[in-house]
């Protein structure tokens, strides 16, 4: 037996049976009475003996208990939803939060708006005639580039038909020799002064004149041409000619805006908005560029266009100056600011984001490490701002900044 064999047992148990029976020896008969005495001493001892190497068991238990109670430093998603994130990866990933305050916001209703030209700051150069594009002082003038009231910008020199230009010929020699007929009358009257009446020389010299004048209207007329000159100062914000180009009478060839001054126009299938507007901003760009420019109430149409009324509102911006990237034709969404007061708590758009169900929610911070996903129900404000109804209460820390990061946590 292995426990038999540990050093000093059997002198143990060897005074062990002469304490109880001192004549007792230890002999062959009394060898399983001193096994069975050597198994009840030596099993404290054995465990003695081998508790270098038992112990090892317990420590790593209790290792792997601690480490599953203990929180760790890594940003991580706990069972709930909610996240657990360090103070250093809060400032590394720049997460920001603001408290809560419930407030009487404005009612806003989002209309579908386009960018149009202001007809006082903004005009279009047509021809008179049908002709052929001739350069100005400057060249042909680019799209961007900004010109001044009654700059000339081409010309259109006119282009006749061999028949019109044969028409144009014979009715300017049929003046010449008008003119040489009334001219000769006119010498030979004022030969005879004194011996005619003064107003038939008056008659005379008055036809000769008028010969003259339509003469020298119809001379230049194969080579004539017009000046097409800018209406308005601005930039020219479209283009559709080129040098040698024919164009017809009537066409469309520039376009000339005043970038500062141009007009947002909005449809509006409620009447009653007319009378409400408190104030307007138009939504530009998407993604991180997205912004909202704000705009002036102008006035609203009196008849209805396509089952909608159109509102018109102005951009502001300083003269000659860009207030926004926006250009003619383009469309884009118009939130409009009612007199009406809902109560809500503002806060950025780019707060609001989408949970695993496509469901809009915010990140509300409950401590000072964890963040807990929230379900609102908002309405837009303005092109900054949301107002949350639902899912929220005054007082509780919400996450302004940072809020598409937490999202990513796992």
């Amino acid at each position: 037996m292995k426990h038999a064999l540990v050093p000093g047992r059997t002198g143990t148990a060897s005074l062990f049976i002469k304490k109880f029976n001192p004549n007792m020896t230890p002999t062959r008969a009394t060898g399983p009475l001193l096994a069975a005495l050597i198994l009840l001493l030596g099993s404290p001892l054995i465990a003695q003996a081998h508790g270098d190497h038992d112990h090892d068991e317990p420590p790593k238990k209790k290792a792997a208990a601690a480490a599953a109670v203990a929180p760790t430093d890594k940003p991580h998603r706990l069972p709930d939803g909610s996240v657990n994130l360090p103070a250093a990866s809060q400032q590394q990933l720049a997460i920001r939060s603001a408290v809560a305050e419930l407030k009487s916001l404005p009612r806003s209703v989002s209309l579908n708006g386009r960018v149009l030209m202001d007809p006082n700051a903004g005009g279009k150069v047509q021809a008179l005639f049908a002709g052929r594009i001739e350069a100005g002082p400057r060249g042909l003038p680019a799209l961007g580039q900004t010109v001044r009231k009654g700059e000339t910008l081409a010309w259109v020199r006119a282009s006749l038909s061999p028949s019109e230009q044969a028409a144009l010929g014979a009715t300017l020699a049929d003046l010449r020799a008008q003119e040489a007929m009334a001219q000769s009358k006119f010498k030979r009257l004022q030969q005879l002064e004194g011996s005619v009446p003064e107003r038939e020389i008056e008659a005379a010299r008055f036809e000769l004149d008028g010969l003259r004048q339509r003469l020298k209207a119809q001379a230049p007329a194969p080579q004539g041409g017009e000046p097409l000159l800018a209406p308005v100062s601005g930039v020219i914000a479209a283009r559709h000619v080129v040098a040698g180009q024919v164009v017809d009478a009537k066409e469309a060839l520039f376009e000339i805006v005043d970038p500062a001054r141009l007009i947002v126009e909005a449809d509006a299938f409620d009447a009653a908005l007319a009378g409400q507007v408190g104030g307007a901003h138009a939504l530009i760009g998407t993604g991180d560029s997205a912004g909202s420019l704000p705009l002036r109430f102008v006035g609203a149409g009196l008849s209805l266009r396509e089952g909608a009324l159109p509102l018109q509102f102005r951009t502001t911006g300083q003269p000659g100056q860009s207030a926004a990237p926006l250009a003619l034709g383009q469309t884009l969404k118009v939130l409009v600011q009612t007199r009406q007061k809902l109560d809500g708590i503002a806060v950025p758009q780019a707060a609001v984001v989408k949970n695993s169900s496509n469901l809009d929610m915010v990140w509300v911070q409950t401590g000072p490490q964890r963040f807990e996903p929230r379900p609102v129900r908002w309405a837009p404000l303005d092109g900054a701002q949301v107002s949350v109804q639902e899912g929220l209460k005054a007082g509780e820390r919400v996450v302004v900044q940072g809020a598409s990061l937490l999202r990513q946590v796992r």
